[in-house]
């Protein structure tokens, strides 16, 4: 190998590594870092307001939740998945809004589950009714603060998550049906019991990965089911190939964030 093609391969290695670096940098300074504070809870969360952000004007709210994996409080790990679509140019001049990604606390979740380790195996049991999680009284909470900012347009709050994120996002809307115009949901899940109370009034998106061996499939298959057995015709997108990393191909769909904004309450 020649001295050139050295240099050369040493410059393609120091791009390659230096890449994600620079893309999480990008994110970071693109999101600004806030909390919401009620009583004895705190809920950090990033946010990204619009370009050319004007307080004077009204913008769509959307709000996207984390899985599992990036609770905490560095209030830095729940942009892991999903930032990218919203930093997207296109996206930013054609769909300007306020996205915002609370960061769940390492001891709560976003929903009111019981998870069963018996066997090595994760055995979601997801409640029927019941009070919510800590975690999601705080965001209840952040929800009904930012929906009396003047500069939210009420009729346009979206949200959505991904596996405990898509779960939050599915308990969220029976507890609050009457404030999202459209949400999605990825490789969640719900007690079936409980999808009656915003089947017909918050249009639904929903993804998973037909190989999942985190959450299965067959949750958003019975949440579908019971959608439609309500009288509501949610969008179902199964990816034959996906694990339980079907973020990734639900994020790159192009119709995503049309579809939400082509809702209004």
């Amino acid at each position: 190998m020649t001295i050139k093609k050295i240099i050369v391969l040493g410059m393609l290695c120091a791009m390659y590594l230096t890449f994600p670096f620079l893309a999480h940098a990008q994110v970071n300074g693109a999101f600004d870092r806030g909390s919401f504070i009620s009583k004895k809870d705190t809920l950090p969360y990033r946010i990204l307001f619009p370009e050319k952000f004007d307080p004077k004007n009204k913008y769509p709210l959307i709000i996207v939740l984390h899985g599992s994996g990036e609770r905490g409080t560095n209030n830095e790990a729940q942009l892991a998945y999903g930032p990218q679509l919203f930093l997207n140019d296109t996206i930013r001049t054609n769909y300007p809004a306020i996205v915002i990604f609370p960061q769940c606390p390492k001891d709560s979740y976003w929903s009111n589950v019981a998870i069963d380790t018996t066997g090595g195996k994760r055995k979601f049991n997801f409640i029927e009714g019941g009070e919510p999680t800590r975690a999601m009284s705080a965001l209840m909470g952040m929800v009904d603060q930012f929906l009396e900012k003047p500069y939210v347009e009420k009729k346009q709050v979206y949200i959505g998550g991904l596996s405990m994120g898509g779960m939050g996002t599915l308990e969220i809307l029976r507890r609050k049906p009457n404030v999202f115009a459209a949400a999605f949901d990825i490789c969640g899940g719900d007690n079936t019991n409980n999808v009656k109370k915003y089947a017909k009034k918050v249009p639904l998106w929903i993804f998973h990965g037909a190989k999942d061996s985190v959450v299965p499939f067959t949750h958003s298959e019975a949440v579908v089911s019971a959608l439609k057995e309500a009288g509501a015709t949610p969008k179902f997108t199964v990816y034959p190939n996906d694990d339980h990393n079907s973020w990734n191909d639900a994020f790159a769909e192009p119709e995503l964030i049309p579809w939400l904004f082509s809702y209004k309450k």
